[in-house]
């Protein structure tokens, strides 16, 4: 047998069989694949992957605790960026505030609290909303209407006025400004899931789990809800940028975090009546922060949607 046949016979061998099914590729990394090719998106995701970084290292970060007042000195109170101390041990980067709080800490612990309530009411809201959709999309009859008429009745309103009039019930504190934000979110999402629920619902798979005998939660859980999921994790991340932004309304407003526990709206605040006289780094800084979270979860929102709906990819 010459060479050639032997190689040929070789290479015949290690075809793949015609009736041998191709490698599927998961819908997770179809879409991590999808997702990757924005360099706007990754942009983005990076700078929200530093900020969480920056968040939770915060004690090893900064140089001071800013939620510790044994330590500030009013002598040090608005020193501009780059400004030493009145002892000379410590280096303010990026200024300080009246209460002699350095404010490269103090945006460091803000974002702890800003991405906080972003993140926590944003789950939460999603557990509450998500549980009432499905169960309006499922159930149906007057289950359905009474849901649907209590979510058109939140949404009716706009989110920042009964946001305020929550906090101003309840009074100010970090736990009572995430019950408001939560009271506020849940319909976005109620609504969002019930919408592909009701698409779902009329699908084969979903009679055939009825005809197999299995409970209304296993068949709501376990079969309705995972194919639902594409539409409110797109509106969930839109709702973690709507968190932080209306947290820092408040917060700007004077309802929301305490004084001694400032979030980047707080720090805004707090600085906001310095502008005038040219201390500027007091507002702008956490500012820039602020804009830095919102805009980056916003992008990568956006590039969600686009991904998880076909017809709006380009």
């Amino acid at each position: 047998m010459s060479t050639t046949t032997v190689t040929e016979t070789a290479h015949v061998a290690h075809e793949p069989s015609p009736t041998e099914p191709a490698p599927t590729e998961s819908p997770g990394r179809r879409l991590a694949v999808a997702f990757a090719g924005s360099k706007l998106a990754l942009v983005g995701l990076g700078v929200l992957v530093l900020l969480v970084l920056a968040a939770v290292f915060a004690p090893w970060l900064a140089p001071q605790n800013p939620y510790d007042s044994s330590i500030l000195d009013i002598m040090n109170g608005r020193l501009e960026p780059g400004a030493v101390t009145m002892d000379g041990a410590t280096r303010f980067l990026l200024g300080s505030d009246p209460q002699g709080r350095d404010v490269l800490s103090a945006i460091l612990y803000g974002l702890r609290i800003s991405l906080l309530v972003g993140f926590g009411t944003t789950a939460i809201a999603l557990v509450i909303g998500g549980t009432a959709g499905l169960l309006a999309a499922y159930v149906g009859g007057r289950v359905e209407a009474v849901i649907m008429r209590l979510v058109d009745l939140q949404l009716s309103f706009p989110a920042s006025l009964i946001a305020l009039m929550l906090v101003a019930v309840t009074g100010p504190g970090l736990g009572k400004v995430m019950f408001a934000i939560v009271a506020v979110q849940w319909a976005y999402h109620a609504r969002t899931i019930r919408s592909a629920a009701l698409v779902e619902r009329q699908k084969e798979y979903i009679e055939a789990a009825r005809s197999m005998g299995l409970s209304r939660m296993r068949i709501m859980f376990g079969h309705l809800l995972p194919n639902s999921l594409p539409p409110l994790m797109v509106v969930a991340a839109l709702n973690i940028a709507t968190a932080i932004s209306l947290e820092s309304t408040l917060s700007f407003l004077g309802v929301g975090t305490p004084l001694n526990e400032p979030s980047l709206g707080r720090l805004v605040a707090n600085g906001y009546e310095y502008m005038l006289s040219g201390q500027y780094w007091m507002s702008v800084f956490p500012g820039v922060a602020l804009v830095l979270i919102i805009v980056a979860i916003n992008v990568i929102a956006d590039r969600m949607r686009e991904v998880m709906n076909p017809r709006l990819q380009k």
